[in-house]
């Protein structure tokens, strides 16, 4: 049954109509007529009739205008939806739940870890912020939930177990408890860690930098008059992330990576590993424990500053191709590998084609930029550490270019240098050292799009609790990443925080009944609930 406009000549009337079936054929019968369209709109008695049908109809509450108050809330379902089946498909609400249970929190733990990580993934900020932040949207079983409530969160995740002593550089705190759970929910007969990959940064401080683990150090971040930590990231050969490590910020990285190869070991029982970690992890005295404890390791080498690594190894011959020249950007870059003995060591000789134009372009800029400096005079050299590398000092006690310095830089053009004590060739190698690269977007994420730093907190539970989170929103980040693979989809992070914060619901409260209506999936978000497995809630629903 519906409204029907009936025109005759110049006049038209409102009609009721009701279309029925008849003989497998659908026909129209008119109820009645209830009168010309302009006199009922010129009389108000339209808007009348439907105030009066919207007492057996809660939908038309839509429709109501003027007579009537109704008040309205709108609030983001979309990245709670999506995130929500993420974060119950690791399992690790079930795991909170079941490390407090003996505790007697008046509030509920786990939705305000599950709010941090949100606001983590979705619009980074401070713990303060996220309290502000979680009023726009809708997050089942949060409405209770207050700032102390997220530091005291923060603080159960970075718990020192009692009775329990220290391991390596830090305490073990209820967050590795929750790593190993998650761990341990993934394996299966098939799943191990033969290759884990694992890098560190650097997060500075604006305050103090809680009791212990805020201590000045080598600062990546180049800011070495605030004090720091350290951010250890370890990654499975799927690029799944597995732990996160967190030093004080003197921890120097040569030491940490026996450290955390140990710790590898006895956490998640692994009988057999490979550590792949780049040039910064590597010395002489590192190998030599590796190869003491029996882990093997595919480690970047510092080409300059190795003994082992004659210039001449580095020249062009005995190179074999596994990608040439690309003719789009989809495909792999070129890259080329050879490998040498020396001194008992094995090294994995890289290049890459591209790499090899773009340093020599880079050194070109240098010294043009040299030449017009020598203009002004010695002093605008000093301490520039782009031009030492080219300069030498002439008789008369002056800066010049030196040409052979400048013809032994050539050979380092788009190389790099690899170590292993593993049966693995050349190749896999190389392309194992490659899949390094996933821990560098991992820290790019964590130091950009999550804007973990800087960290305000004074505790040092605190401070291990928010970087904690950081790691938990990247596990469910990749989480979303595998699916949307799995169906064949890829978008960019920024438009699909886009499109999922774009999916409102209004909820319109009039005359004591209620109904939501949800705006339409913009962009990339219908895809990502499909990918996820959620269906989209109705446009229009009531209780």
């Amino acid at each position: 049954m519906f409204l029907r406009v009936k025109k005759s000549l110049s006049r038209s009337y409102l009609q009721i109509v009701e279309s029925y079936r008849e003989n497998g054929r659908v026909r129209q019968r008119v109820i009645g007529t209830i009168g010309r369209l302009e006199e009922l709109t010129a009389r108000g008695q339209v808007d009348q009739l439907l105030r009066s049908l919207a007492k057996y109809s809660e939908r038309a509450i839509l429709l109501l205008s003027g007579a009537s108050d109704p008040q309205a809330e709108v609030k983001k379902i979309g990245p709670d939806l999506i995130f929500a089946r993420l974060w119950k498909r690791i399992g690790i609400a079930e795991d909170i739940r079941g490390l407090i249970r003996d505790r007697r929190y008046q509030f509920q733990m786990e939705r305000a870890i599950f709010v941090t990580v949100l606001n983590r993934l979705m619009n980074p900020g401070s713990d303060r912020q996220a309290e502000r932040w979680q009023k726009a949207y809708q997050i089942k079983g949060t409405q209770r939930i207050q700032l102390q409530h997220f530091y005291r969160a923060m603080a159960w995740l970075g718990e020192p177990l009692k009775n329990i002593p220290s391991e390596g550089f830090s305490p073990r705190c209820m967050k590795d408890v929750l790593e190993e759970k998650m761990f341990e929910r993934r394996r299966d007969l098939f799943t191990g860690l033969d290759l884990v990959f694992f890098d560190t940064t650097s997060l500075y401080f604006e305050g103090d930098g809680g009791e212990t683990i805020g201590q000045y150090g080598y600062s990546k971040d180049k800011r070495p008059d605030l004090k720091q930590m350290i951010v250890g990231v370890v990654l499975d050969n799927k690029g799944y992330p597995l732990c996160c490590e967190l030093w004080p910020g003197n921890t120097n990285d040569v030491k940490s990576l026996k450290v955390i190869a140990l710790r590898l070991k006895k956490r998640f029982g692994i009988q057999r590993m490979c550590v792949v970690a780049d040039r910064g992890m590597i010395s002489k005295k590192t190998i030599e424990e590796l190869e003491k404890e029996k882990i093997h390791y595919i480690l970047g080498v510092r080409m300059r500053r190795n003994v082992n690594m004659a210039p001449e190894l580095l020249d062009d011959g005995g190179y074999e191709e596994i990608h040439g020249p690309r003719k789009n950007r989809k495909e792999p870059s070129p890259l080329k590998v050879k490998e040498v003995l020396q001194n008992g060591q094995r090294y994995i000789i890289c290049v890459n084609q591209e790499e090899v134009r773009a340093d020599r372009e880079v050194r070109e800029q240098i010294l043009s930029s040299l030449k017009e400096r020598f203009k002004q005079g010695d002093n605008a050299l000093v301490g520039n550490k782009g031009y030492r590398r080219y300069l030498s000092v002439s008789g008369d006690s002056h800066f010049v270019i030196d040409d052979k310095k400048v013809a032994d830089d050539t050979r380092y053009d788009g190389k790099w240098v690899l170590t292993t004590d593993t049966d693995l060739s050349a190749v896999e190698v190389a392309l194992k050292y490659k899949q390094l690269l996933m821990v560098e977007r991992i820290f790019r994420d964590m130091k950009s799009v999550l804007e973990t730093r800087p960290i305000f907190h004074k505790c040092d539970e605190t401070i291990r609790g928010h970087v904690f989170c950081s790691f938990l929103a990247l596990v469910l980040r990749k989480e979303l990443d595998d699916a949307l693979n799995r169906v064949g989809e890829k978008f960019e992070w920024e438009d699909i925080k886009r499109d999922l914060k774009a999916l409102q619901e209004m909820t319109i409260t009039d005359c004591g009944k209620v109904i939501t209506v949800r705006s339409r999936a913009e962009g990339c978000c219908g895809k990502v609930f499909q990918a996820v497995g959620v269906a989209l809630p109705p446009a229009i629903r009531t209780p």
